[in-house]
């Protein structure tokens, strides 16, 4: 298979359900945003320290996976078995529920937050502080798409909400591994 078709050379492309657009439409932008956290996701990865434990590693590319789906997803496509259940969205409630187990074993093991921080600290830590603000951006857009009268399903929105804060907290975990401290918000007024 050739991997380039001419098809959108005249700028349009078209979607999972086959409707034609221009490529400028929300759709697009919110499935190549998708796309954009996803690539964040694995430049971070190529950073990550060797002692990131095997489970972290596995479950960070269940979220790149995941993200797949969602773009998949934001671009209109729909598994079959999951139209005819009613069910609106490939993502399932356990979904966000195990971003929010993993936040919270994450959080065990640093030190309380007593300031804000800056985004930095390692390699690994600083291009998962630049993912989390893509997934913001995508949160924003989707909100913008569904106010406009896009249909974007509720699973989405809540798991990317759920999802900044995990990169957040990896983050820290990934200076935390390699004994960074992380640079720490200082106010010019005070």
């Amino acid at each position: 298979m050739k991997i380039y078709t001419k098809m959108g050379d005249q700028g349009e492309t078209t979607l999972a359900s086959g409707k034609k657009v221009s490529k400028s439409n929300l759709k697009v932008d919110l499935y190549g945003t998708c796309d954009e956290l996803n690539s964040a996701l694995g430049l971070a990865l190529c950073f990550a320290p060797e002692n990131l434990p095997d489970p972290r590693r596995k479950f960070f590319l269940q979220i790149q996976s995941l993200l797949f789906e969602i773009g998949s997803e934001l671009a209109g496509y729909i598994p079959q078995e999951r139209l005819q259940a009613n069910l609106q969205s490939i993502l399932e409630p356990e979904d966000t529920l195990s971003l929010e187990k993993e936040i919270d074993t994450l959080t065990e093991s640093l030190i309380p937050l007593k300031s804000f921080v800056l985004p930095g600290g390692t390699r690994f830590a600083s291009h998962l502080h630049l993912a989390r603000t893509i997934c913001r951006r995508l949160e924003r857009d989707i909100i913008r798409a569904v106010e406009s009268g896009e249909e974007v399903s509720e699973p989405i929105r809540i798991y990317l909400n759920r999802l900044s804060d995990y990169l957040f907290t990896f983050a820290r975990y990934g200076n935390s591994l390699e004994n960074v401290e992380e640079p720490q918000w200082k106010s010019r007024t005070k």
